[in-house]
């Protein structure tokens, strides 16, 4: 494989983003790929993606750090779900251990992205330090951007929102100085995020109401649960963090499968979690019974029920119901009732985008993401030498990220095997006239709704399947097919 070695700001590899994907890509190829070079841009002033740019209070993970951790450096907080503060100082260290840190280039937003069929190389356009324009190449690009906009949240209508007098707050770009001690605050929206600052906020405010049109399932977790605490009392601190982790991969796997094929059982079981844990001020029904099927939309996880602790300490309620309007002091819904904030947070999801807003062309033309096809979960159809990382939607993002790191790796490790320097995955004629459609993302949630064509296509069979679970992608990473629907080009 003809990589190439010299030159200025030429790379065999050039990563974009150092969030939680990019910094475990830079781990796999240093692991398993030590004689390629490589560097990663990002936009950003430090690493971490997410964990830098959410600032709300409260913020924390939405599934357990032994599987959203890195597998190579093990979580050893006694707490399965933690703080964004926590989580980025961890991302930090793991990056440093490694020196993987050495690798980033901050502050280097890439703007466009051409491949050279020609010379079988990439080429970004960036701008450093937002003034002085750079030029990167590379022989093959791996897109850690997350799967939404980082300047844009999601737009939603609110009627009369912009006459509201108080402060209208939307989680993603949270202000620092933000006062809300003995305010009364809405929250709109029932989602994760939701469920975290209403109790983050519900300290110190006077109330805090979460204000939903359609309920979640949201289901407490133990910090640390039995069996944790016997793994961690009998076992050796060598066979802990292994046995604790697959717990955690096995667990929720079981869980979502048990839904999938049960889902009426799988809604008594969340009732019942559920029911016990509120006041009698809140009713179950409506404001936790979905009109949906568990795990047809993300369950939201609150550690020690602090959701529920939040309710019955009188300080947070639920109200659920459509906005009919919004005045300069209330918020009016159509059931007559009204509510008096002085802080409204708009959490109503974020605002879906592939590849970081980056124009991708290649020999100069326009690549448009949606008309493409996902080959594998890892790489786009008629896009050559890239690959990108999309995580799961129930486990951990980490896992569908290191899933796609292993498959990658292997398949760089077989192109300087086989003297390839260009692979591209290619829809054949059969498959164009005999596969369907299908999700990306097994979602119902309105942000992947909405998003549905800013995202590449999945499809009912062959190479182009979505993601499905881990055991089976760790599988495929290893040992699975990587010829069938995918060029492998020799100069």
């Amino acid at each position: 494989m003809a990589f190439e070695k010299g030159g200025e700001n030429a790379y065999d590899v050039v990563i974009i983003g150092a969030g939680i994907s990019g910094i475990n890509f830079g781990y796999r190829l240093q692991e398993r790929n030590p004689d390629l070079s490589y560097i990663i841009l990002d936009g950003r002033h430090e690493m971490g993606g997410t964990w830098s740019l959410f600032q709300y209070p409260g913020i924390r993970s939405d599934s357990d750090l032994y599987t959203f951790g890195f597998p190579w450096r093990p979580w050893t907080e006694e707490t399965s779900i933690a703080g964004g503060p926590l989580i980025l100082n961890y991302l930090k260290e793991s990056a440093q251990m490694y020196g993987i840190d050495k690798k980033i280039l901050f502050h280097h937003q890439v703007n466009a992205a051409n491949y050279s069929s020609e010379h079988k190389t990439w080429s970004f356009d960036v701008t450093a330090n937002k003034t002085e324009k750079k030029t990167f190449r590379s022989k093959f690009v791996l897109l850690c951007t997350g799967y939404y906009d980082y300047h844009e949240p999601l737009k939603t209508v609110i009627p009369g929102i912009d006459d509201f007098k108080g402060k209208v707050i939307h989680p993603q770009f949270w202000p620092k100085d933000l006062d809300y001690a003995n305010k009364n605050v809405v929250i709109v929206g029932s989602g994760a995020t939701s469920v975290t600052v209403v109790p983050a906020m519900s300290r110190t405010a006077s109330h805090v109401t979460m204000l939903q049109r359609s309920p979640s399932y949201i289901l407490s977790t133990p910090s640390e649960d039995a069996l944790e605490r016997f793994i961690r009392r009998w076992f050796p601190v060598y066979y802990q963090h292994k046995l604790i982790r697959w717990k955690w991969i096995a667990v929720p796997f079981l869980l979502v499968t048990f839904c999938q094929y049960f889902p009426s059982l799988g809604k008594k079981m969340f009732r019942s979690a559920t029911e016990p844990q509120l006041p009698p001020t809140v009713s179950y029904s409506p404001n936790f019974t979905p009109d949906y099927n568990p795990f047809e939309q993300r369950v939201c996880f609150c550690p020690d029920a602090d959701f529920y602790r939040a309710l019955r300490s009188g300080k947070a309620s639920v109200e659920t119901g459509v906005i009919e309007k919004v005045t300069a002091d209330s918020v009016k819904l159509t059931s007559g009732k009204e509510l008096h904030p002085d802080i409204i947070v708009t959490a109503t999801g974020l605002k879906v985008r592939v590849g970081g807003g980056i124009d991708v062309s290649v020999d100069g033309k326009p690549y448009n993401v949606p008309e493409k096809y996902v080959w594998k979960g890892v790489m786009l159809q008629d896009l050559p030498n890239a690959a990108f990382v999309i995580g799961y939607v129930d486990a951990s993002w980490t896992l569908g990220a290191d899933a796609t790191a292993q498959m990658i790796c292997r398949m760089l490790n077989q192109m300087k095997k086989e003297g390839v320097d260009e692979i591209i995955p290619r829809l054949s004629d059969k498959e164009k006239n005999t596969m369907k459609d299908a999700p990306l993302l097994r979602l119902k949630s309105t942000y992947v709704k909405k998003g549905k064509d800013v995202l590449p296509k999945a499809a009912d069979r062959g190479q182009w399947q979505a993601r499905s679970y881990y055991w089976k992608d760790y599988l495929l990473a290893h040992y699975g097919d990587i010829k069938s629907s995918i060029e492998w080009n020799r100069s």
